[in-house]
């Protein structure tokens, strides 16, 4: 039916029936008491429709469901669509605060920093990761100019200049933030902020990689292509002069390969396509095969000690051969003549750990960071003296990794270096 029908019927049917009640009592006892009735009648609907206008006006200055008034006649209607829409306007704000929430929730698990900003350029809001981006505090600078807030020239210039086609690159505060912005309705910006520090970390390492690789194969192979030259060119050298060249050239491929070895065990070990095969590794032989092969590589220039106070593990044998190995060879190549290397497996409170102590040359403090880098060498020529490739440690690292292990280096140069292998508590067989 038609709501308009639903309102006047009603209401027409009472003033019908009031009209003709008031119209029986002037049948019945004169005209003044029936309009008097007719009257009084209208002077209480009047009243009556007045104080719900009051009721509703009190309740529309503070809309609750539960202080609802009732009503009366149209009055029951109305309050009840009011009723309704309070509860679905409820239904509705706790929606949206759900979904502000977890808004919020998203906005500040976001590894990107996100800033809303009005047209000139004030705060409104920002996650977590911008203030650590960008060195502000919600609290503090919400609704200050966020030119004024970044005192970098190269940002002031690309907000105010309006060039947002490409995104801008800062050296902010020791590390390399690339900022954004993103008009955002007709008053509104978005400030978007990407830590790529690693980024740029990762892409230097990749090209010092590269160069590094270039430059270690190039030095043998232009060994070997220059005497091949002069055996061509010459082919009546004496035994003496050719017996040299053909040594230097299986020095520097026995290099070459060995670095390419390493290489592609570097490979290996970062790839997906390899994942490790746990088995029970015996570790008291494991340690001694190793200290036999760092004593047949020492030829009786160092003592070396061994102790084993440890259970076994599960992990990859071959793996963490290698891992061990370059640890021990490392210290038997940097430590001079006479000197005592110590081979120890131990189980801590929270770890197990293979140790490699050494009487050698040390590192100093500015170095160790470094030295699981690829071909990162503290003393290039003493490696090259010892045969060393510069990707030792960087396997170490990978293979511990892998065993949810890490490699932790203490030295004290003239003293010697300790290089201790750790491997989780839960690498022990079950």
């Amino acid at each position: 039916m038609n709501p308009k029908l639903l309102f006047w019927v009603p209401a027409l049917l009472r003033l019908g029936l009031l009209f003709a009640f008031a119209g029986l009592v002037w049948w019945w006892m004169g005209l003044v008491a029936g309009l008097s009735l007719a009257l009084a009648a209208a002077v209480t609907a009047i009243i009556v429709q007045l104080s719900y206008l009051q009721k509703l006006g009190e309740w529309l200055e503070h809309p609750q469901e539960t202080r609802l008034p009732d009503g009366w006649g149209a009055w029951t209607e109305a309050f009840a669509r009011l009723y309704h829409l309070r509860r679905d306007d409820k239904k509705h704000q706790a929606e949206l605060t759900e979904w502000l929430a977890r808004f919020r929730q998203a906005m500040h698990l976001l590894p990107e920093g996100v800033a809303i900003m009005d047209d000139v350029l004030f705060l409104e809001w920002c996650n977590p990761a911008l203030e650590r981006h960008l060195g502000l505090t919600m609290e503090r600078d919400k609704g200050l100019r966020v030119t004024n807030l970044v005192r970098h020239p190269d940002f002031i210039d690309y907000i105010i200049l309006g060039r947002y086609e490409q995104p801008l690159t800062l050296a902010f505060r020791g590390r390399k933030i690339e900022c954004r912005i993103i008009p955002f309705e007709n008053r509104r910006q978005i400030l978007v902020t990407h830590d790529a520090t690693d980024t740029e970390r990762i892409e230097a390492m990749r090209r010092d990689f590269i160069a590094n690789a270039s430059h270690e194969l190039r030095t043998p192979l232009t060994v070997i292509v220059g005497f091949l030259e002069i055996a061509m060119a010459d082919p009546g050298l004496d035994v003496t002069t050719r017996t040299a060249h053909l040594t230097l050239m299986t020095e520097q491929a026995q290099r070459m390969q060995r670095l390419i070895q390493d290489m592609l065990t570097l490979s290996r070990l970062e790839s997906d396509e390899f994942p490790l095969k746990r088995e029970r590794v015996d570790i008291k032989l494991l340690v001694e095969s190793i200290a036999a092969e760092a004593r047949a590589l020492s030829g009786g220039r160092h003592t070396i000690e061994v102790a084993v106070d440890g259970p076994d593990v599960m992990g990859s044998m071959e793996e963490l051969r290698s891992a061990f190995a370059n640890l021990a060879s490392n210290a038997v190549r940097y430590s001079p003549n006479g000197g005592t290397i110590r081979l120890a497996w131990s189980r801590g409170p929270d770890a197990l750990a293979f140790a490699v102590t050494d009487c050698g040359i040390g590192i100093d403090p500015e170095h160790i960071p470094r030295l699981t880098e690829r071909f990162y060498r503290v003393d290039k020529s003493r490696s090259r003296e010892t045969q060393g490739t510069g990707l030792g440690l960087a396997i170490v690292k990978h293979v511990l990794l892998r065993h949810g292990g890490k490699l932790t280096i203490t030295s004290q140069p003239g003293k010697g270096s300790t290089f201790a292998a750790t491997l989780p508590n839960t690498s022990l067989p079950a």
